[in-house]
């Protein structure tokens, strides 16, 4: 995770936002992240670039609700395990609204797409069970949340700059792909390997016990 050891910097932004948002309910701010990436990944599957920045701020909006919630659950004394479940499952339901638009949009072939999703989803699923079978929850690894939101922010602007209709491929190696595509060939490799590290760390930890 390497957003990860920005921890620090960005709760100096978040914690003076979340201060003004204390009477909000944190479930609340987790279903208007949640509506924000339904949206991303609608606009990301029309393309074209109004629609794309419309995308990108909506992936955006997503990650600040995401992160805000929790820290003013925290604030409030309302954290709770229905609020962290309701935050994961609605966190999946999001990766799969915005990949999924991306999928079947016109920036990515579906196989690449599927390929992604199914690496995401392992490795929220594999952090998760880590902590269901006594092993600690695992945010680790290459690819955490955070990580796929800033790539996936970053590779929405580039293809806004250079080809908001997706009709070039960039190649390495005789393989040619859109720039939002490539960051889904991240999210299927790493997702992956992610998934893996974490599933290993969890075994070793069960083996010690």
């Amino acid at each position: 995770m390497v957003l990860n050891k920005y921890r620090g910097p960005a709760d100096r932004f978040l914690l003076p936002v979340a201060n003004r948002m204390l009477d909000v309910n944190p479930d609340t701010l987790t279903w208007i992240g949640f509506l924000f990436a339904v949206l991303a990944g609608f606009l990301f599957y029309i393309g074209g670039a109004l629609f794309l920045l419309a995308a990108m701020f909506c992936v955006t909006l997503n990650a600040l609700f995401d992160a805000l919630d929790g820290r003013i659950a925290k604030l409030t004394g309302k954290a709770s395990n229905r609020g962290d479940y309701l935050d994961h499952v609605l966190d999946r339901y999001a990766d799969v609204f915005m990949l999924g638009g991306i999928t079947l949009g016109p920036y990515c072939d579906i196989k690449i797409g599927l390929l992604a999703i199914l690496g995401v989803l392992l490795a929220s699923y594999m952090g998760t069970q880590s902590q269901a079978v006594g092993a600690g929850r695992d945010y680790g690894g290459y690819l955490g949340r955070a990580d796929r939101l800033a790539i996936l922010v970053i590779a929405a602007f580039l293809q806004l700059v250079f080809d908001s209709n997706g009709l070039l491929s960039i190649g390495v190696g005789g393989y040619g792909f859109r720039l939002i595509e490539w960051a889904m060939v991240i999210f299927a490799v790493l997702g992956n390997i992610t998934a893996i590290q974490r599933g290993v760390r969890a075994w070793r930890k069960l083996s010690r016990a």
